[in-house]
């Protein structure tokens, strides 16, 4: 099962959300993966990973 989550080092600057809209979203200062999101998005979420400039998005397969 595909793990996705995003850490409390997130600065909310909606990098990820910009790349991959359908499974991040930004709520108040950080963001987080939307409740059913689509996780086989596989090259979108390892994109906004690497493009996280705090490096708080964390992706398991």
């Amino acid at each position: 099962m595909t793990k996705v989550s995003v850490d409390d080092t997130c600065i909310a600057c909606g990098t990820c959300v910009e790349i991959c809209p359908d499974v991040f979203e930004l709520e108040g200062d950080i963001a987080s993966v939307k409740n059913g999101a689509d996780l086989s998005l596989d090259e979108k979420i390892i994109e906004a990973a690497e493009a996280c400039p705090v490096e708080s998005i964390h992706y398991e397969k």
